[in-house]
């Protein structure tokens, strides 16, 4: 089949569950260009090259048929992962003041009790269940309290926060026979609402502060100025939507991989040292983002031979560059005590995922306390049904039976 309908291909829902073998049929070509005038990028080194170009802008509105939809589009400045820099750093900088090292080093280690705690209480929630939905019970709820309990939102409205964060998540992610409108009009709704209250919650923090990020965000000065209320906003409901979705994805196709594969389940509930290195290969082998679809040149750039133009949607096609064999020696085994594995699963480059130390923390603690409750499990459906989403890919939901 010709080139030109690969991303149709690996965007159709029906290859969701294994879009691998369209991978490797991208990887043959190493950049295809598509008939939409898109550019698909899969292999290893080029991605990574790329994500590491300044000639490479995550800003839509630098394409030739400039995309300005996603958020911002509440009236809201964008989000810094949809800006180049100077402005880019500028607010990625202030963020991380308040959230890690160097400037803040200890943030998020102090959560490792809090999340242990969180994980422990919807774990205690599953008892007695004779079939567990890993999305809905657990996957799905931890990183929201998470984030909530991160920026200091009072326990009394976390609930409110997960039907933002339904409605959000329904927007990007869409179920059949749905009203594409109204999904979208409902998501707009729930960030800017979203973003109303936790500005609001900011400017009450400025005056008496406490111990956490919406107060660090709202009286903190690094050496880039401070945030401005709107910024303190549009940062804040990216770090739950960013951080929520791919958390969420990262703990459900552990799960299921550590499922397919016993002998390694069995190796890491005997020693959960071993988790930190399982969570990097799971990065590596299922990663919750599949592709950063919004890249563009911002002059022509030469790439194994074939020159994209400036303008151009550029897709970087992060899991397939994860399983090239040019990087990574037998890619197609999950294997979780590889070594060198300098995955893309967080991406590279300046746009590395800001929340990718809190997503691993939770990650390895969600993992090793669940594979411990769930005896020897069984799969109800394999494959099971995925989200919609070709981006974040992962199941809409994960039926065990415990054992």
């Amino acid at each position: 089949m010709a080139a030109d309908t690969l991303f149709q291909r690996i965007t159709d829902y029906a290859h969701r569950a294994d879009p691998y073998p369209l991978y490797a049929e991208l990887r043959e070509s190493r950049v295809a260009r598509q008939e939409d005038g898109s550019y698909l990028v899969g292999t290893y080194h080029e991605i990574a090259a790329l994500l590491h170009d300044p000639r490479v802008s995550s800003d839509r509105r630098n394409r030739t048929a400039p995309d300005e939809t996603g958020i911002g589009e509440e009236g809201l400045p964008p989000a810094f992962i949809g800006l180049d820099d100077p402005e880019h750093h500028r607010l990625r900088s202030l963020a991380m003041w308040s959230f890690g090292p160097p400037h803040t080093p200890g943030r998020i280690d102090a959560m490792h009790g809090e999340i242990t705690r969180i994980v422990k209480d919807l774990i205690g929630g599953l008892a007695g269940k004779e079939r567990i939905d890993i999305v809905d019970d657990f996957a799905y709820p931890l990183p929201v309290t998470v984030i909530c309990r991160l920026l200091g939102v009072p326990i009394e409205d976390e609930p409110q926060f997960r039907q933002w964060s339904d409605a959000i998540v329904a927007g990007i992610d869409p179920s059949p026979g749905d009203d594409p409108a109204e999904r979208q009009r409902a998501a707009a709704e729930a960030r800017k609402t979203m973003a109303l209250y936790l500005g609001e919650l900011a400017g009450k923090r400025r005056d008496h502060p406490s111990d956490d990020m919406l107060s660090a965000f709202a009286t903190g000065h690094g050496t880039d100025g401070q945030f401005t209320q709107f910024e303190i906003m549009t940062t804040s409901v990216l770090l739950l939507i960013a951080g929520h979705e791919t958390t969420v994805n990262l703990i459900t196709n552990g799960i299921l991989t550590l499922l397919r594969h016993p002998d390694q389940l069995a190796r890491l509930r005997s020693d959960p040292t071993l988790m930190p290195l399982a969570v990097e290969e799971l990065l590596r082998y299922e990663p919750p983002v599949q592709m950063l679809p919004q890249r563009t040149p911002l002059a022509d750039i030469e790439i194994s031979g074939l020159t994209i133009p400036k303008g151009a949607p550029l897709i970087l096609m992060l899991a397939s560059g994860n399983r090239d064999p040019e990087r990574f020696r037998d890619p197609d085994r999950f294997d979780p005590a590889r070594e060198d594995n300098q995955h893309l699963g967080f991406g590279s480059g300046i746009h590395s995922c800001f929340g990718a130390p809190l997503a691993r923390l939770e990650a390895q603690i969600a993992l090793n306390e669940l594979i411990q409750h769930l005896g020897s499990p069984r799969l109800v459906e394999d494959p099971p049904p995925y989200r919609r989403s070709p981006v974040l890919r992962g199941p809409r939901h994960l039926l065990v039976e415990p054992g």
